[in-house]
């Protein structure tokens, strides 16, 4: 699909999903996979002095993420998705969809692996098959594979046969590729409904969403990306950025200039952790 088809697409998408605001990001704000390759193009300039950053103004509900689901061992069947981890201190979540691609996951790999910084990678299975060394790179790094069905449909547009199948398919090539099943889904384009709530607990799979979206699919520039990061900052924030899905050099230029000054300014930058059961 070319690019102009695939961001009219998206936009379609949202306006018949319905707009939300930031707080809303459980919903319907969108990502997506397709696109031309575009080249790695250096950070537009920014301005000189940079604004302080402060915690953030969302308070959602917390992420549940440090134990067993519950006391059954079984994971729960939520009603909306997850949207901030919980936790001490200013604590954060990277994650990035729609990937693993050879243009621009190492990239993003290399920046994490030079802070040491773990991320999460809500990945589509049909990208992870073709590369499954990035899987393994990710692995070995520390990072949080989550599933992000094989194909990047629209959820609610779907039978629950052929949800099953694309979250099934999804996270079998994970387990190969990365070592262990998902513990963590991510509905494309936000679209969650009660069949995909039910088919991800049954695979032992929990929803997370975002607090933060950068909207760096409609590739708004790096500095734009960067301030969205940087202004939406706070603890137990869920940011969302993509590794596909069309040019993301933007992304992975942002990356580089946000992440030393969320270090800087206090901030740890984690992964939800669930243990097996």
């Amino acid at each position: 699909m070319k690019k102009d088809q695939l961001l009219t697409r998206r936009r379609a998408l949202i306006a018949g999903l319905g707009a939300l605001g930031a707080a809303g990001a459980a919903g319907l704000l969108t990502s997506g996979t397709g696109g031309e390759p575009g080249p790695t193009a250096a950070p537009a300039p920014g301005p000189p002095a940079r604004r302080p950053l402060r915690p953030s103004a969302y308070r959602l509900q917390p992420l549940a993420g440090y134990g067993p689901s519950n006391a059954s061992g079984r994971t729960p069947v939520r009603r909306e998705p997850l949207l901030r981890m919980s936790g001490i201190g200013r604590t954060m979540v990277l994650t990035f969809d729609d990937g693993p691609d050879p243009r621009y996951t190492p990239d993003i790999l290399r920046t994490l692996r030079e802070y040491d910084v773990p991320a999460m990678f809500f990945v589509c299975g049909e990208m992870a098959a073709e590369h499954r060394d990035l899987l393994a790179e990710m692995a070995e790094d520390g990072h949080v594979v989550g599933n992000h069905t094989w194909s990047h449909p629209l959820l609610t547009q779907l039978t629950r046969a052929r949800i099953r199948t694309e979250m099934e398919r999804t996270s079998a090539v994970i387990e190969e590729a990365y070592g262990e099943r998902p513990l963590w889904f991510r509905a494309p384009y936000g679209a969650w409904n009660r069949a995909a709530f039910q088919l991800g607990a049954e695979l032992g799979m929990e929803p997370l969403a975002w607090t933060v979206d950068t909207l760096d699919w409609t590739e708004p520039g790096t500095r734009t990306i960067v301030d969205r990061v940087e202004e939406g900052a706070g603890p137990g924030v869920v940011i969302l950025a993509h590794d596909a899905g069309g040019d993301r050099s933007q992304s992975v230029w942002a990356l580089r200039d946000y992440l030393p000054h969320l270090l800087d300014a206090g901030y740890h930058l984690t992964v939800p952790r669930r243990y097996q059961v």
